[in-house]
């Protein structure tokens, strides 16, 4: 018997934000002006920022560099930098130019809902590398959109390397089918 197939279930779970502000950034200073920033220049030449809204911590470097992690959607990575952003001039810290921010990789966790048979979309799917004794996931490198999914047998995913969070969605609709069509998933009833 065939069960209907239901929608995946995806969640993004983290947005990796790179930010160029092309410019100097003195840390003690920003140290001493927020407290609450962590700031060890002999474990890590970088600074931390965390924000409660939306919940982030953007690593600054003295060359004028950032990265935000910890974001939930692209809109929130750059929200998050906008308001460090904001915080630094708020306190007289000149930035000169608006930052650029680009969206480095989106991790996203997916339900399919369905068993994975792993053996056979080992091989039947291409771009696949599958070491049980190793790792109990299949890894499937996508080429279109240019993603790698991490499959296990429970029908839990994992996808990383997306840069906008439609590749995410366009990818598991991609998979999703192949699965389908090659019969490599059984669904739950």
């Amino acid at each position: 018997m065939l069960h209907q197939q239901p929608e995946p279930k995806i969640e993004i779970q983290n947005v990796v934000a790179s930010v160029t502000l092309n410019q100097r950034l003195d840390l003690h200073a920003i140290q001493n002006t927020f407290p609450e920033v962590e700031y060890k220049p002999a474990q890590f030449p970088g600074l931390v920022f965390r924000l409660t809204k939306p919940r982030t911590a953007t690593l600054i470097f003295s060359s004028g560099k950032m990265v935000c992690t910890g974001a939930k959607s692209e809109e929130d990575a750059v929200r998050a930098v906008k308001t460090v952003v904001k915080l630094l001039k708020k306190e007289n810290f000149l930035i000169r130019e608006e930052p650029i921010i680009e969206v480095q990789n989106i991790v996203a966790s997916i339900d399919l809902q369905g068993k994975i048979n792993l053996e056979q979309a080992a091989q039947r799917l291409e771009n696949v590398m599958y070491e049980p004794e190793q790792f109990p996931g299949l890894i499937y490198r996508m080429n279109n959109p240019k993603v790698v999914i991490l499959m296990f047998a429970s029908g839990k995913l994992v996808c990383t390397g997306a840069k906008h969070e439609n590749e995410v969605y366009e990818a598991i609709k991609v998979l999703s089918k192949e699965l389908n069509e090659k019969n490599l998933i059984t669904y739950r009833p």
